[in-house]
């Protein structure tokens, strides 16, 4: 039984990382842009915020999936004064009491320059290890105060849907994709 439904999440998981890689860049990006409106609405400030970033990546649709043993995947986009200059896809694994599927959508700001070049400059940025993410943790019509944001990389996690919910961004992995 258990190798069935290890089998059944890993096939799963299987599915949405094609399904990512199906993404064109034309598709990512409009989909990112229909994410950080989202964001918008739902964070007053974001956009002043996120103008003050040195760059930030946006994942439109992450999906996590777990039986004991989980996974997660999506693909999304990094921009630098607006504009796209990179695509990647972010993956973690765990293990431990889970069940379910959900889905939710990411935005990483690198508040510094420093932050951003470590990142851009690594083959494979692994959270926790090659750099800390700040989970900034607002509701819907809250304001971000970025005086109150010392922290190098902050991270919005949102619009989560599904039966399962983890807040933590903590051994994700974020690894550059060729969308050309």
């Amino acid at each position: 039984m258990i190798r069935k439904t290890l089998f059944a999440v890993l096939l799963l998981l299987f599915g949405v990382s094609l399904n990512g890689c199906a993404s064109s860049s034309g598709s990512l990006n409009r989909q990112a842009d229909h994410t950080l409106g989202v964001f918008s609405e739902q964070v007053n400030g974001s956009e002043v915020f996120l103008n003050q970033a040195a760059g930030y990546l946006v994942f439109p649709r992450v999906i996590k999936a777990g039986v004991g043993v989980g996974g997660e995947s999506g693909e999304g986009v990094l921009r630098v004064g607006g504009s796209t200059v990179g695509y990647y896809r972010t993956t973690s694994g765990s293990i431990g009491f889970q069940f379910g599927a959900q889905a939710k959508s990411i935005v990483i700001a690198f508040m510094t320059r420093e932050a951003l070049d470590r990142f851009r400059n690594s083959e494979g940025w692994r959270v926790g290890v090659d750099g800390s993410v700040a989970l900034i943790d607002l509701g819907v019509g809250k304001t971000i105060d970025s005086d109150n944001i010392r922290d190098p990389v902050v991270g919005f996690i949102f619009g989560s849907k599904g039966l399962m919910y983890n807040l933590t961004l903590e051994g994700t992995k974020f690894t550059k994709v060729d969308k050309s």
